[in-house]
């Protein structure tokens, strides 16, 4: 037996939108204070991180229009539902994370390569790292809490571009600092850690949201949480196979339980029945449950 999970996706599209709105705004605000101070002080590395800041602009944007997508209901052409385009999402951010990091870094190469003078940065650069390193990290915090809520690959993106940008800012203000201790090349090196900073972000984000496209099953603690959840259920007399597969940030379950061969067919449907209800109620996460009864 099969039913579709019932699940709250408008609550999950709100908060995820509210969520990037939220980021939209600081990283706004964030990448123009970092930019103006980096030409007022002269520090390349400031508006490479303020570059970095702008593109997460972009990134918020694609995670609302993935999240919407994601949560619209099934249809004749997607029947198992949207959810991978979340998935999709997250990839495209990957790409725009390793764009803005090549960008950087072929910008930052060149000025070295010049021989031109470094100039020293000035405090401006200083306290608008600063400001940065507390703003993202806070930025960070506020979105993952929503990215584990939901599961959502997208927000988890999100969620560690603001971190990347955080560490970003502490590799500035540190080159920065050097700088003004008299060691000015050291801006232009804090300009290339930001570059492997953020290329370390795309990869785990990649790598994150390929893994849920390709049909992987769940943990196995997941899949022994599953199995005992059915195996408490009266009527069931054991668990013969359980499989899962993640489809976005749902999954899909089928699963053979064995009963009592000399029970009626309704009573083995009753069975099945608490099964299935069972682990939709208990694992909201589970979008699709698919439940067989084998005699025992």
């Amino acid at each position: 037996m099969s039913q579709k999970n019932v699940v709250d996706t408008g609550d999950f599209e709100k908060t995820s939108v509210r969520v990037s709105m939220v980021s939209i705004i600081g990283n706004t605000v964030l990448s123009l204070l970092k930019v103006l101070a980096g030409f007022i002080a002269s520090s390349d590395a400031m508006i490479s991180d303020g570059i970095h800041s702008a593109s997460d602009v972009f990134s918020s944007l694609i995670v609302i229009i993935g999240v919407k997508i994601s949560a619209k209901d099934s249809d004749k052409d997607h029947p198992y539902g949207h959810e991978r385009f979340e998935c999709v999402a997250a990839v495209i951010l990957a790409m725009v994370l390793v764009i803005t990091a090549l960008f950087i870094g072929h910008t930052t190469f060149e000025q070295i390569s010049s021989g031109q003078e470094i100039a020293i940065p000035g405090i401006p650069a200083l306290v608008a790292a600063v400001v940065s390193i507390v703003s993202k990290e806070i930025m960070y915090r506020y979105t993952r809490v929503y990215a584990e809520r939901f599961d959502s690959a997208a927000l988890m993106a999100d969620a560690w571009h603001h971190r990347s940008d955080s560490l970003s800012s502490i590799g500035a203000l540190v080159g920065i600092l050097g700088a003004r201790l008299g060691f000015p090349v050291l801006d232009k090196a804090a300009s290339i850690l930001i570059c492997a900073f953020i290329l370390k972000a795309a990869f785990d984000i990649f790598r994150d949201a390929a893994g849920k496209m390709v049909d992987s099953s769940c943990s196995e603690e997941k899949e022994n949480k599953l199995m005992q959840c059915a195996l408490a259920q009266e009527g069931v007399e054991g668990v013969d196979l359980i499989r899962t597969r993640v489809f976005g940030n749902k999954i899909y379950v089928d699963i053979e339980i064995c009963a009592d061969g000399k029970i009626s067919l309704f009573e083995a449907h009753g069975i099945a029945e608490r099964v299935h209800d069972a682990i939709e109620s208990g694992f909201p996460e589970v979008k699709h449950v698919m439940v067989h009864v084998n005699p025992k």
